[in-house]
């Protein structure tokens, strides 16, 4: 299932977003990321086999890191792309001293 990237803006759980950049795989597959991607070439090129890019990639999009596009070919054969849908994460300590997140995002057009 394709997320709307446009869809709710919400900012997704403190924890989520940490267990997603807390996992060294994920990172990986950031740092790779510098293009829309299939999975398949996000785990040639990061090195992550594929059933584990798979579970990664949805853990990156809980956690509102990267947005899904599907791609419709003529074939039929449509396919869906991964882009890094963050400029800036920060953690924040707000005045009741609960921790909240904070996602910068690329301007959309």
């Amino acid at each position: 299932m394709v997320r709307d990237p446009f869809a709710g803006e919400d900012t997704p759980e403190l924890q989520t977003v940490l267990d997603a950049l807390g996992d060294q795989d994920c990172r990986t597959i950031i740092r790779e990321l510098d293009k829309p991607m299939t999975a398949s070439e996000i785990s040639d090129a990061s090195g992550v086999p594929l059933s584990t890019t798979y579970r990664k990639l949805e853990l990156l999009s809980d956690a509102s890191l990267l947005t899904e596009s599907t791609e419709i070919r003529t074939d039929g054969q449509h396919t869906t792309r991964y882009t890094v849908d963050f400029d800036e994460v920060r953690v924040l300590l707000d005045e009741d001293r609960d921790f909240d997140v904070g996602i910068k995002r690329p301007e959309r057009s």
